[in-house]
């Protein structure tokens, strides 16, 4: 069984993705790009979740999920079984920002919508920061509430875990690893033991991946993986 996925998409509630990046949007390109599961992955924030996961009832499955900014500036993607302990991992990071609030002017709106795509409101915190949380932190919280834990494109110069730290803590309890598309030639081989996952970290609607990726459960270490995903 074969799962074709897009595991790292921003709504409009972050600062850099496009106002078009509401919810049904969001889940109509997903699925008209044949893409059997997806996960929203706003930075330090799951305020717009609840809404995908409604909208995409009877279309496409969706996981939810955040995109953390750590104390060391590497961002990491945590997944979680349910809105609620994604919801609840986001309440939690809300008290641990830095109290910058968003520049409209510089980031753009940081809207949260319902699942009619309607505005309910404005995250003020820059989302964009860092949480005052270091990476074992994240880890750890992520964990506690049965979610999967991975450092995002890590091939990448800036907001990885390979720039920002200059290597993968062995002792780091990683579940999967996130490698651009143009990285995976690179960095497959020397991560060979991670599951490896490739996502779009898509902004605009047209940046949502095609049908080229896939997991599956014949591979032994994607295993944890692929039974997280079939859950939903």
């Amino acid at each position: 069984m074969s799962l074709f996925y897009d595991l790292h998409i921003h709504s409009c509630l972050s600062p850099c993705g496009d106002e078009d990046m509401t919810p049904n949007n969001i889940v109509n390109m997903s699925y008209l790009k044949g893409l059997d599961i997806i996960a929203v992955t706003d930075h330090n924030s799951a305020g717009n979740v609840r809404a995908v996961c409604n909208a995409a009832k009877g279309k496409i499955k969706v996981v939810p999920g955040i995109e953390v900014t750590t104390s060391e500036e590497v961002h990491v993607l945590c997944y979680f079984g349910s809105v609620e302990a994604a919801e609840d991992m986001g309440e939690f990071l809300k008290t641990n920002m830095s109290g910058i609030k968003n520049n409209v002017e510089i980031f753009g709106r940081q809207l949260l919508l319902n699942e009619e795509d309607e505005i309910v409101g404005e995250e003020e915190n820059l989302l964009i920061s860092a949480v005052n949380l270091d990476i074992y932190d994240v880890e750890r919280e992520t964990h506690k509430r049965g979610g999967i834990f991975v450092p995002a494109h890590i091939d990448r110069s800036s907001y990885s875990i390979t720039a920002n730290l200059g290597f993968l803590p062995p002792d780091l309890n990683a579940d999967a690893i996130e490698i651009t598309e143009s990285g995976l030639n690179i960095y497959k081989e020397k991560y060979q033991d991670f599951t490896i996952i490739t996502d779009s970290d898509a902004h605009f609607l047209e940046n949502i991946s095609e049908k080229n990726v896939f997991l599956d459960n014949a591979v032994k270490k994607n295993q944890k993986i692929f039974d997280f995903l079939c859950k939903f």
